[in-house]
Protein backbone atom coordinates (compact mmCIF):
# COMPACT_ATOMS: atom_id res chain seq x y z
CA UNK A 1 0.00 0.00 0.00
CA UNK A 2 1.00 3.55 -0.68
CA UNK A 3 -0.55 7.13 0.69
CA UNK A 4 0.71 10.13 -0.99
CA UNK A 5 1.07 13.45 -0.01
CA UNK A 6 -0.14 16.11 -2.67
CA UNK A 7 -1.12 15.37 -6.48
CA UNK A 8 -2.64 17.39 -8.64
CA UNK A 9 -4.99 15.23 -10.64
CA UNK A 10 -8.16 16.92 -9.62
CA UNK A 11 -6.81 20.47 -11.90
CA UNK A 12 -6.04 18.56 -15.10
CA UNK A 13 -9.25 16.71 -14.73
CA UNK A 14 -11.17 19.98 -14.47
CA UNK A 15 -9.17 21.21 -17.42
CA UNK A 16 -10.54 18.83 -19.72
CA UNK A 17 -6.65 17.55 -19.71
CA UNK A 18 -4.49 14.35 -20.04
CA UNK A 19 -3.08 13.45 -16.87
CA UNK A 20 1.08 13.66 -16.42
CA UNK A 21 1.97 10.84 -13.85
CA UNK A 22 -1.74 9.69 -12.55
CA UNK A 23 -3.51 7.36 -14.78
CA UNK A 24 -5.74 5.80 -11.88
CA UNK A 25 -6.09 2.34 -13.06
CA UNK A 26 -2.50 1.64 -13.42
CA UNK A 27 -1.66 3.78 -10.45
CA UNK A 28 -4.01 1.16 -8.45
CA UNK A 29 -2.32 -2.06 -10.28
CA UNK A 30 1.38 -0.48 -8.87
CA UNK A 31 -0.06 -0.30 -5.56
CA UNK A 32 -0.84 3.26 -4.68
CA UNK A 33 -3.39 3.52 -2.33
CA UNK A 34 -4.53 7.23 -2.88
CA UNK A 35 -4.04 10.39 -0.76
CA UNK A 36 -4.17 14.10 -0.71
CA UNK A 37 -6.34 15.35 -3.95
CA UNK A 38 -5.33 18.77 -3.92
CA UNK A 39 -8.57 21.28 -5.03
CA UNK A 40 -5.97 24.41 -6.44
CA UNK A 41 -7.27 27.35 -8.10
CA UNK A 42 -4.81 28.31 -10.63
CA UNK A 43 -2.85 31.52 -10.70
CA UNK A 44 -1.28 32.29 -14.28
CA UNK A 45 1.13 29.59 -15.18
CA UNK A 46 4.70 30.41 -13.43
CA UNK A 47 7.20 30.00 -15.91
CA UNK A 48 9.78 26.94 -15.24
CA UNK A 49 13.60 28.39 -14.16
CA UNK A 50 15.35 28.37 -17.06
CA UNK A 51 18.74 30.20 -15.40
CA UNK A 52 19.86 29.63 -11.54
CA UNK A 53 19.54 31.87 -9.50
CA UNK A 54 15.97 32.56 -10.06
CA UNK A 55 13.44 35.16 -8.36
CA UNK A 56 9.85 34.84 -9.35
CA UNK A 57 7.75 37.54 -7.60
CA UNK A 58 4.54 36.23 -5.89
CA UNK A 59 1.52 35.88 -8.06
CA UNK A 60 -1.35 38.63 -7.68
CA UNK A 61 -4.08 37.41 -4.71
CA UNK A 62 -7.31 35.86 -6.00
CA UNK A 63 -10.73 37.53 -4.88
CA UNK A 64 -12.36 35.52 -2.35
CA UNK A 65 -15.40 35.16 -4.52
CA UNK A 66 -13.42 34.22 -7.81
CA UNK A 67 -11.94 31.48 -5.55
CA UNK A 68 -14.90 29.90 -4.08
CA UNK A 69 -16.62 30.05 -7.79
CA UNK A 70 -13.25 28.02 -9.09
CA UNK A 71 -13.09 25.59 -5.97
CA UNK A 72 -16.95 24.38 -6.71
CA UNK A 73 -15.90 23.44 -10.25
CA UNK A 74 -12.60 21.87 -8.65
CA UNK A 75 -15.42 19.88 -6.12
CA UNK A 76 -17.89 18.86 -8.62
CA UNK A 77 -14.56 17.69 -10.66
CA UNK A 78 -13.45 15.82 -8.02
CA UNK A 79 -16.70 13.85 -7.80
CA UNK A 80 -16.77 12.62 -10.93
CA UNK A 81 -13.19 11.00 -10.06
CA UNK A 82 -13.43 7.23 -9.64
CA UNK A 83 -11.96 7.23 -6.28
CA UNK A 84 -13.48 6.88 -2.51
CA UNK A 85 -13.58 9.84 -0.55
CA UNK A 86 -11.77 9.77 2.95
CA UNK A 87 -13.19 11.11 6.18
CA UNK A 88 -11.50 7.80 8.39
CA UNK A 89 -8.04 6.30 8.21
CA UNK A 90 -10.61 3.19 8.17
CA UNK A 91 -11.40 4.55 4.55
CA UNK A 92 -7.81 3.07 3.03
CA UNK A 93 -7.94 -0.23 1.55
CA UNK A 94 -5.22 -2.12 -0.16
CA UNK A 95 -6.82 -2.12 -4.22
CA UNK A 96 -8.23 1.18 -4.31
CA UNK A 97 -8.32 4.53 -4.50
CA UNK A 98 -8.55 6.40 -1.72
CA UNK A 99 -9.05 10.32 -2.28
CA UNK A 100 -8.70 12.87 0.97
CA UNK A 101 -9.81 15.92 -0.01
CA UNK A 102 -7.41 18.99 0.15
CA UNK A 103 -7.94 22.87 -0.46
CA UNK A 104 -4.10 23.85 -1.87
CA UNK A 105 -4.65 27.83 -0.18
CA UNK A 106 -7.29 28.82 1.90
CA UNK A 107 -8.23 31.18 -0.92
CA UNK A 108 -12.35 30.02 -1.40
CA UNK A 109 -12.84 30.29 2.51
CA UNK A 110 -14.30 33.27 3.49
CA UNK A 111 -11.94 35.34 5.92
CA UNK A 112 -14.73 34.35 8.75
CA UNK A 113 -14.92 30.82 8.17
CA UNK A 114 -18.56 30.91 7.48
CA UNK A 115 -18.29 28.28 5.21
CA UNK A 116 -15.37 26.30 6.80
CA UNK A 117 -17.94 23.42 8.44
CA UNK A 118 -19.82 23.13 5.21
CA UNK A 119 -16.56 22.47 3.78
CA UNK A 120 -16.08 19.80 6.15
CA UNK A 121 -19.34 18.59 5.45
CA UNK A 122 -18.57 17.67 2.11
CA UNK A 123 -15.11 15.78 2.92
CA UNK A 124 -12.59 18.55 3.62
CA UNK A 125 -10.11 17.33 5.81
CA UNK A 126 -6.88 18.90 5.04
CA UNK A 127 -6.30 22.44 4.29
CA UNK A 128 -3.02 23.82 3.11
CA UNK A 129 -3.56 27.86 4.00
CA UNK A 130 -1.74 29.29 1.02
CA UNK A 131 -0.19 28.10 -2.35
CA UNK A 132 2.39 30.72 -3.23
CA UNK A 133 0.50 33.68 -2.93
CA UNK A 134 -0.85 36.26 -0.62
CA UNK A 135 -4.46 35.10 0.52
CA UNK A 136 -6.62 36.50 3.51
CA UNK A 137 -4.96 34.19 6.18
CA UNK A 138 -1.21 33.58 5.21
CA UNK A 139 1.17 34.86 2.69
CA UNK A 140 3.46 31.98 0.56
CA UNK A 141 7.15 31.70 -0.52
CA UNK A 142 7.26 33.21 -3.77
CA UNK A 143 9.64 30.41 -5.79
CA UNK A 144 13.43 31.30 -5.46
CA UNK A 145 16.25 29.48 -5.82
CA UNK A 146 18.55 29.92 -3.27
CA UNK A 147 16.78 31.66 -1.09
CA UNK A 148 15.56 30.72 2.46
CA UNK A 149 11.25 30.20 3.29
CA UNK A 150 11.81 33.76 5.20
CA UNK A 151 10.18 36.08 3.43
CA UNK A 152 7.23 37.61 4.19
CA UNK A 153 4.94 37.93 7.19
CA UNK A 154 3.21 35.91 9.32
CA UNK A 155 -0.42 34.42 9.76
CA UNK A 156 -3.14 37.37 9.88
CA UNK A 157 -5.77 36.98 12.60
CA UNK A 158 -8.00 35.20 10.38
CA UNK A 159 -5.23 32.94 9.34
CA UNK A 160 -4.96 32.11 13.03
CA UNK A 161 -8.38 31.80 13.69
CA UNK A 162 -8.37 29.57 10.87
CA UNK A 163 -5.90 26.71 12.07
CA UNK A 164 -7.70 26.89 15.23
CA UNK A 165 -10.85 26.07 13.59
CA UNK A 166 -8.94 23.31 11.42
CA UNK A 167 -7.38 22.07 14.94
CA UNK A 168 -11.33 21.91 16.48
CA UNK A 169 -12.85 20.30 13.42
CA UNK A 170 -10.68 17.77 12.99
CA UNK A 171 -8.93 19.34 9.91
CA UNK A 172 -5.34 18.79 8.48
CA UNK A 173 -3.08 22.04 8.38
CA UNK A 174 -0.77 21.98 5.93
CA UNK A 175 2.47 23.97 5.51
CA UNK A 176 3.76 23.29 2.43
CA UNK A 177 4.04 26.62 0.44
CA UNK A 178 4.26 29.02 3.90
CA UNK A 179 6.52 31.21 4.44
CA UNK A 180 8.69 30.12 7.31
CA UNK A 181 7.08 33.37 9.54
CA UNK A 182 3.70 31.91 9.07
CA UNK A 183 5.12 28.42 9.37
CA UNK A 184 6.18 28.99 13.42
CA UNK A 185 2.91 30.90 13.74
CA UNK A 186 0.90 27.85 13.10
CA UNK A 187 3.69 25.91 15.73
CA UNK A 188 2.83 28.02 18.30
CA UNK A 189 -0.74 27.82 17.77
CA UNK A 190 -1.63 24.34 16.73
CA UNK A 191 -2.44 21.49 19.06
CA UNK A 192 -2.09 18.71 16.27
CA UNK A 193 0.87 17.43 14.85
CA UNK A 194 2.65 19.62 11.95
CA UNK A 195 2.50 18.41 8.43
CA UNK A 196 4.28 19.61 4.94
CA UNK A 197 2.72 17.30 2.32
CA UNK A 198 4.96 18.02 0.01
CA UNK A 199 8.08 19.52 0.83
CA UNK A 200 11.96 18.92 1.06
CA UNK A 201 15.16 19.45 2.72
CA UNK A 202 16.36 22.90 2.47
CA UNK A 203 20.16 21.50 3.54
CA UNK A 204 19.98 19.29 0.28
CA UNK A 205 18.27 21.92 -1.81
CA UNK A 206 18.12 25.48 -1.05
CA UNK A 207 14.80 26.36 -2.64
CA UNK A 208 12.32 28.82 -0.36
CA UNK A 209 9.88 25.80 -1.11
CA UNK A 210 12.12 23.16 1.03
CA UNK A 211 12.28 23.51 5.10
CA UNK A 212 15.35 24.10 7.18
CA UNK A 213 16.39 21.44 9.66
CA UNK A 214 14.94 23.78 12.84
CA UNK A 215 11.39 23.40 10.84
CA UNK A 216 12.50 19.80 10.28
CA UNK A 217 12.95 19.27 13.59
CA UNK A 218 9.65 21.08 14.76
CA UNK A 219 7.47 18.69 12.91
CA UNK A 220 9.38 15.88 14.42
CA UNK A 221 8.68 16.90 18.17
CA UNK A 222 5.20 17.86 17.05
CA UNK A 223 4.71 14.10 15.98
CA UNK A 224 4.30 15.38 12.34
CA UNK A 225 5.69 13.97 8.75
CA UNK A 226 7.02 15.50 5.78
CA UNK A 227 6.09 14.18 2.66
CA UNK A 228 9.03 14.21 0.21
CA UNK A 229 8.56 16.19 -3.45
CA UNK A 230 9.24 14.77 -6.26
CA UNK A 231 9.84 17.92 -7.97
CA UNK A 232 12.94 17.79 -9.56
CA UNK A 233 14.10 21.75 -8.64
CA UNK A 234 13.31 20.89 -4.89
CA UNK A 235 15.27 17.63 -4.81
CA UNK A 236 18.61 18.57 -6.84
CA UNK A 237 21.52 20.49 -5.08
CA UNK A 238 21.85 22.84 -8.12
CA UNK A 239 18.16 23.61 -8.64
CA UNK A 240 17.65 23.20 -12.20
CA UNK A 241 14.75 21.73 -13.75
CA UNK A 242 16.03 18.33 -15.23
CA UNK A 243 13.47 15.54 -16.12
CA UNK A 244 17.08 13.11 -15.96
CA UNK A 245 17.26 13.94 -12.57
CA UNK A 246 17.73 10.02 -11.10
CA UNK A 247 15.38 8.56 -8.55
CA UNK A 248 18.44 8.80 -6.65
CA UNK A 249 17.96 12.33 -5.59
CA UNK A 250 14.39 11.05 -3.75
CA UNK A 251 16.26 8.74 -1.80
CA UNK A 252 18.54 10.99 -1.01
CA UNK A 253 16.15 13.54 0.51
CA UNK A 254 14.16 10.47 2.34
CA UNK A 255 17.30 9.54 3.65
CA UNK A 256 18.33 13.19 5.16
CA UNK A 257 14.68 13.48 6.60
CA UNK A 258 14.72 10.37 8.48
CA UNK A 259 18.82 10.61 9.65
CA UNK A 260 17.48 14.42 11.02
CA UNK A 261 13.73 13.11 12.09
CA UNK A 262 13.67 9.53 12.21
CA UNK A 263 11.54 6.68 10.44
CA UNK A 264 8.37 7.81 12.01
CA UNK A 265 8.15 11.24 9.93
CA UNK A 266 8.91 11.01 6.78
CA UNK A 267 6.57 9.96 3.66
CA UNK A 268 5.71 9.91 -0.21
CA UNK A 269 4.62 13.36 -1.48
CA UNK A 270 4.70 13.26 -4.77
CA UNK A 271 3.25 16.29 -6.80
CA UNK A 272 2.01 14.12 -9.55
CA UNK A 273 0.35 16.10 -12.48
CA UNK A 274 2.08 19.28 -10.39
CA UNK A 275 5.55 19.10 -11.65
CA UNK A 276 8.46 18.40 -13.27
CA UNK A 277 9.29 14.49 -11.43
CA UNK A 278 12.66 12.23 -12.51
CA UNK A 279 11.57 10.70 -16.11
CA UNK A 280 13.18 7.38 -14.40
CA UNK A 281 9.90 6.99 -12.27
CA UNK A 282 7.60 8.25 -15.03
CA UNK A 283 4.74 8.55 -13.00
CA UNK A 284 2.52 6.71 -10.21
CA UNK A 285 2.78 3.50 -12.00
CA UNK A 286 6.89 4.16 -11.38
CA UNK A 287 6.35 3.79 -7.84
CA UNK A 288 7.75 0.64 -7.50
CA UNK A 289 10.81 1.65 -8.77
CA UNK A 290 11.32 4.03 -5.59
CA UNK A 291 10.21 1.44 -3.33
CA UNK A 292 13.03 -0.92 -5.00
CA UNK A 293 15.23 1.98 -4.62
CA UNK A 294 14.43 2.51 -0.95
CA UNK A 295 15.06 -1.61 -0.23
CA UNK A 296 18.29 -1.34 -2.11
CA UNK A 297 19.65 1.55 0.35
CA UNK A 298 18.85 -0.41 3.53
CA UNK A 299 15.42 -0.06 4.13
CA UNK A 300 13.70 -3.03 5.64
CA UNK A 301 9.75 -4.12 5.25
CA UNK A 302 8.97 -2.51 8.71
CA UNK A 303 10.58 1.46 7.56
CA UNK A 304 9.18 1.11 4.12
CA UNK A 305 5.71 0.30 5.15
CA UNK A 306 6.29 3.27 7.75
CA UNK A 307 7.25 5.49 4.54
CA UNK A 308 4.81 4.17 1.91
CA UNK A 309 1.62 4.26 4.26
CA UNK A 310 1.53 4.05 8.19
CA UNK A 311 3.13 7.26 8.58
CA UNK A 312 0.56 8.83 6.88
CA UNK A 313 -1.84 6.91 8.56
CA UNK A 314 -0.92 7.34 12.27
CA UNK A 315 -0.85 11.23 11.47
CA UNK A 316 -4.26 11.42 10.22
CA UNK A 317 -5.66 9.55 12.99
CA UNK A 318 -4.25 11.71 15.30
CA UNK A 319 -5.81 14.54 13.40
CA UNK A 320 -8.53 14.05 11.99
CA UNK A 321 -11.75 13.65 14.29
Amino acid sequence: MIIDGHNDRVLHHWRGEPTLHLDLEAAREAGFSGGFFALYVPSPKVPDPEEIPYSMPLPEAIPQEEAARIAEELFAAFCELPVVRATSVDDFREGQVTAIVHLEGADPLAPDLSDLERWYERGLRSVGLVWSRPNAFAEGVPFRFPSSPDTGAGLTDAGRELVRACNRLGILVDLSHLNEAGFWDVQRISDAPLVATHSNAHALSPASRNLTDSQLDAIRDSGGVVGVNFAVTFLREDGHNDPSTPISEIVRHIDYLVERMGIDHVAFGSDFDGATIPDELGGAAGLPKLVGALRDAGYDDAALAKLTHENWLRVLAETWR
